[in-house]
């Protein structure tokens, strides 16, 4: 485990007592500082894995070492080092902001330290409401309390499962703010979403997981890369009713009632430095031959969306 790597996961399973397989042999590194997305379907095996990790849920097999501490021989150790910040909020109702999130950080042995309670809600946008009671908080603003409950113990490493899962457009974008200033003061970000978007905007790496299995991890512009393709869109100045043989050389579809000309190729194709393949060369060149002129002209690529429904096709 090298010091770039926080968390170590090494051959990890997990068979629950009816048999049913959740983590079948992962292997994943997670780096030190890095926003790391865990992408994939209900039922995928993500919140477990978490919760293995987290030493919430028991392995089957294989080890966890976080920051070099064996989350199992060592648990008070690894534990102390991750927040983890679960999908609902659960009891203390009736319990204030400044008192549920001060109790927190007495529940992993830390000194009582008003300052950093302070910080955390200032940072949070909390601070109005830290004598409020959690019954009278939004949806929105009890969120920000699990963060903030998941970092009263100075942790180094952050998990959110499914951070903004039933937020407004509004409050999530306010909350990829908090976990990027996260990040930016040495908070390793561990998130699991349904939001592509999320993962899109966010993450410096992905991971995909499927049926207990990682079936990629990959930094998020090579994936991109690698598994986008690109659509380069040529509006015509006069339509046509089919393509023309001199163009059947080319993977191009007729759109928009004939007024568009679409060609589709492998972005991961695309030489290093070059802007475009050579290919678009040659189709420009085709279409000029054959007498055919556009007057527009647009790319467009994958998003990671797509990619990723790609992705979870190919093992359904």
């Amino acid at each position: 485990m090298s010091d770039a790597t926080v968390i170590h996961v090494e051959g990890l399973s997990k068979v629950y007592d009816s048999g049913f397989q959740a983590l079948k042999g992962i292997d994943l590194e997670i780096r030190r500082g890095e926003i790391f997305a865990l992408l994939g379907p209900n039922g995928a095996g993500k919140t477990t894995l978490i919760s293995v990790i987290c030493g919430l849920v028991n392995a089957s097999g294989g080890k966890v070492l976080v920051d070099g501490h064996d989350n199992v021989h060592d648990y008070r150790e690894a534990r102390s080092r991750i927040g983890l910040v679960p999908q609902e909020l659960t009891g203390e109702a009736f319990s204030t902001v400044w008192d549920t999130v001060s109790f927190s950080r007495g529940l992993f042995g830390k000194p009582a330290s008003p300052v950093h309670i302070e910080k955390i809600l200032r940072s949070l946008s909390l601070w109005e409401k830290r004598r409020s009671k959690l019954i009278t908080l939004s949806g929105g603003m009890k969120r920000r309390v699990l963060i903030a409950k998941a970092l009263a113990h100075e942790p180094q490493i952050l998990f959110l499962d499914e951070p903004t899962a039933g937020v407004d457009v509004e409050l999530r974008r306010d909350m990829w703010e908090v976990v990027r200033s996260l990040r930016e003061n040495g908070v390793t970000i561990i998130l699991t979403t349904h939001y592509i978007e999320e993962a899109e905007e966010m993450a410096d790496r992905i991971g995909v997981i499927r049926a207990g299995e990682l079936v990629l991890v990959e930094e998020k512009r090579e994936l991109m890369r690698k598994l986008g393709s690109k659509a380069l869109t040529l509006h015509l100045s006069e339509p046509l009713t089919r393509i023309p043989e001199a163009l059947a050389g080319h993977d191009l579809t007729l759109e928009e009632d004939g007024h568009a000309l679409v060609y589709t190729y492998d972005a991961a194709r695309q030489g290093e430095g070059e802007e475009e393949p050579a290919g678009i060369a040659e189709l420009l060149a085709d279409l000029e031959a054959a007498g055919i002129h556009f007057k527009d002209l647009h790319t467009r690529q994958s998003s990671l969306e797509e990619i990723f429904v790609s992705l979870v096709r190919e093992g359904a």
